[in-house]
């Protein structure tokens, strides 16, 4: 999508101090931070050990007030403070620190086997960390402790407060688990925890500042059938299967998500739609094959349009298919949803962030690819507020091709590749929290619930 960057140069003065800052940005450092997070397995849920351990590092080697804010015994937050002059905003530097594959249970759903980039180990091979979560979201955590890193070895003296924060639950799944955490449950504990900030700016892979973030509508689509019994003859009336029909229920679904998609396309989001699980029977029980198959599908919701909405125009799809195939008995029902978010294209911290992304790359930030990807950032925006999502280069253009093929571990990180997106940060921190609250037009406002200001 075509966007438009207002100019506003960095004075003297604050050029010297992102210079300051960006000289001080340390790679290895960064990489060492990496290798340490990638060692911590902490899939949604089980958070407290990778939490914990962040808390220590803010405190003990980066030296600001940190703490492990504490959720359940098996989960919690991080959430630290460079405090400003008391003048300025608060500007949050956030991403989620869990990761989405269990080794011990996720076999054969992530493959026949675990590759390098699915287990918590790092490895680093020709400038790449290579381990569970490298890329997504271990690097984004190491990636924005390094800004704050840098900015106080720098001895940088702002106005406003740079808080930084990493929360468990970001993954898009609701571990049942692990009392159903998920889905942004550990970001709204952070934030109601005292820490609302003015601003926020999210790391995460892909190139671009996104002004927005889709939702997600989870679906589950039953189809129903009799109780059978492998010794039945085939075609005795008042046994029909689940299973066979549900093939014909899959391709129908399978050809209505494009339409979904196209329908919703608007701003900078495209939201995608896949069907992700199937359930039916008991593989321990073959003789016995089931009476209910389960298909479960994940449509991406533009914010601009609402989980209600959604269902509205799935109802619509399922209406048609019980018109067109009147044999098959067919019911749904959403059980997951959250609504997407967005901020205005003209907002601070929008404009500030596409003028770092154009320090950096010095060429101008004139379009924001499509992007479907679910984020922390929803519901931050959502919660009113303003925030911008800066990426970086994913996947690394050196990484071994049979590590590329599909989404993986999100295991394989160039910190050198997401540095472009570090770089970017540090310049909205400077230009955010070197400037009062009336410069930045927060004197006398509220946020709105569209991410934006209200007098």
């Amino acid at each position: 999508m075509r966007v438009t960057t207002h100019p506003l140069p960095l004075d003297d003065r604050r050029q010297a101090m992102y210079d300051a800052v960006v000289a001080r940005l340390d790679c290895d450092r960064m990489q060492r931070l990496l290798v340490d997070l990638v060692d911590i397995h902490s899939p949604t849920g089980a958070e407290r050990e990778i939490s914990e351990f962040t808390a220590l590092h803010l405190a003990e080697q980066v030296g600001i007030d940190a703490h492990y804010m504490p959720i359940s015994e098996a989960t919690g937050n991080v959430y630290g403070v460079v405090p400003g002059s008391g003048t300025g905003a608060n500007l949050l530097l956030y991403c989620p620190i869990d990761t989405h594959i269990e080794p011990e249970r996720d076999v054969p759903a992530v493959g026949p086997g675990l590759r390098a980039d699915m287990v918590p180990q790092a490895r680093v091979e020709d400038g790449l960390v290579i381990g569970l979560g490298a890329s997504n979201p271990k690097v984004m955590v190491a990636g924005l402790v390094e800004v704050v890193h840098a900015i106080k070895d720098a001895g940088i003296e702002l106005l406003g407060d740079l808080s930084i924060g990493f929360a468990g639950g970001g993954m898009p799944w609701l571990n049942s688990q692990r009392d159903h955490v998920g889905m942004s449950t550990g970001i709204y504990q952070l934030l109601m925890r005292g820490l609302y900030p003015d601003y926020c700016l999210l790391l995460k892979p892909r190139p671009g500042v996104y002004p927005e973030e889709p939702g997600m509508a989870w679906i589950r689509v039953s189809v129903r059938g009799t109780f059978g019994y492998a010794g039945i003859t085939r075609g005795t009336p008042g046994f029909r299967s689940s299973i066979v029909p549900a093939a014909t229920v899959i391709e129908e679904i399978e050809a209505w998500l494009p339409q979904y998609t196209e329908r919703n396309t608007a701003g900078t989001i495209l939201p995608e739609a896949w069907i992700a699980a199937v359930r039916s029977g008991d593989p321990d029980k073959p003789a016995f094959p089931s009476a209910t198959t389960e298909i479960f599908l994940d449509l991406r919701i533009n914010p601009r349009t609402s989980p209600a909405e959604v269902r509205a125009q799935f109802a619509e799809f399922i209406e048609g298919l019980r018109h067109r195939h009147r044999d098959i008995e067919v019911d749904w029902d959403m059980y997951g949803s959250l609504p997407g978010g967005m901020t205005d294209y003209d907002n601070w911290i929008i404009q500030s962030a596409q003028r770092g992304w154009e320090q950096v790359s010095g060429e101008p930030y004139t379009e924001t690819p499509y992007q479907a990807g679910q984020t922390d950032g929803a519901m931050i925006r959502r919660l009113g507020i303003p925030t911008a999502r800066v990426g970086y280069p994913w996947p690394p253009a050196s990484a071994p091709a049979e590590l590329n093929e599909g989404l993986g571990g999100m295991g394989v990180a160039s910190v050198e590749d997401v540095m472009q997106g570090v770089r970017a940060i540090a310049y909205a921190v400077i230009d955010t929290l070197t400037r009062t609250r009336a410069e930045l037009g927060l004197a006398d406002t509220v946020p709105s619930l569209d991410g934006g200001l209200v007098p």
